[in-house]
């Protein structure tokens, strides 16, 4: 078999359908764009999650009685739960916050820009508690069923059900971007096949002469696959260049207050690398058995 034949032939299909050509392009490259985006988005989850399970803390509230009469921790039932969560496995530090220190936590974290919020806060507002950071967030559960009915708890606030309520929402962009990266899959193995369909079809009288004098069907056919192959690798460049330049132009401009605040992880160009080899072999992969299937049906020369 000639390399120089195929690839003129090739060369000469993608001038002669060059309109479809162009579309199949841009369309595969939209449609590779967004599978790339969903898995872009599904890294940068799964490093926030790593980030704010770091952060997760469980917070035990304690009732009025002892917020109100024990402001230092030191009667029986508050020490004795101090000193229980501290022995309980996973726990890696238990802090105890009176009154006074819950104001002045709140005051620096949820009022901070809000002074005139913050001046009608008073210790009476909010209970006693104690926050504990565990090794294992997962651990929660452990927790909540051994002090949640404790005498002295009012309630346990676990953070990791604000971290899974902040995932879904980032679930729903990933799947948002699969679900239009499918259609448009859909849009460009059409486009893939009308294109190969049509490129045989313009060219069946050299074929069939090429297979009467004993061309095999596969040396006859190998080039429209090669045109579906080429154009979608085309497309999956493109692809790949419009997520550098997303990231750069637009979204690191968009997040860096986000970024700085470390409340979602970065998208890098190292990520981008790490998808682009999967958005080449979806491309070509998706090119190559939509053209394979489509001569099988349609050619028969």
């Amino acid at each position: 078999m000639r390399a120089s034949f195929i690839f003129s032939e090739v060369l000469t299909g993608l001038r002669r359908n060059i309109t479809m050509t162009i579309a199949m392009i841009l369309t595969t490259a939209i449609s590779l764009g967004l599978f790339g985006g969903g898995l872009l988005v599904v890294q940068m989850a799964g490093k926030t999650q790593q980030i704010f399970l770091e952060r997760v803390e469980v917070q035990i509230f304690l009732t009025d009685d002892i917020s109100a009469a024990d402001p230092g921790c030191e009667q029986e039932i508050c020490s004795t739960l101090r000193q229980e969560l501290e022995q309980t496995p996973s726990v890696v530090a238990v802090q105890f916050l009176n009154r006074d220190d819950a104001v002045k936590d709140a005051t620096e974290r949820v009022f901070k820009d809000q002074p005139e919020l913050a001046a009608l806060v008073s210790p009476d507002s909010f209970p006693a508690s104690f926050k504990v950071k565990l090794s294992d967030p997962e651990r929660f559960g452990v927790i909540n069923d051994t002090f949640g009915s404790r005498p002295g708890v009012e309630s346990v606030l676990n953070q990791r059900e604000l971290v899974d309520r902040l995932f879904s929402v980032l679930g729903g962009v990933r799947n948002a971007a699969f679900a239009i990266a499918v259609v448009q899959a859909i849009a460009a193995i059409l486009l893939i096949a009308n294109m190969v369909q049509i490129a045989a079809f313009t060219r069946r009288t050299e074929v069939s002469i090429m297979r009467l004098v004993g061309a095999t069907r596969w040396y006859t056919q190998l080039p429209f696959l090669l045109e579906a192959i080429v154009a979608a690798l085309i497309g999956a460049v493109l692809a790949i260049a419009g997520l550098f330049t997303a990231k750069n132009l637009f979204i690191d401009g968009v997040l860096a207050d986000v970024y700085e605040a470390n409340i979602v992880a970065r998208i890098s160009n190292s990520d981008i690398l790490f998808v682009s080899p999967f958005l080449v072999l979806a491309g070509v992969g998706m090119a190559a058995i939509t053209s394979y299937v489509t001569l099988r049906l349609y050619v028969r020369e």
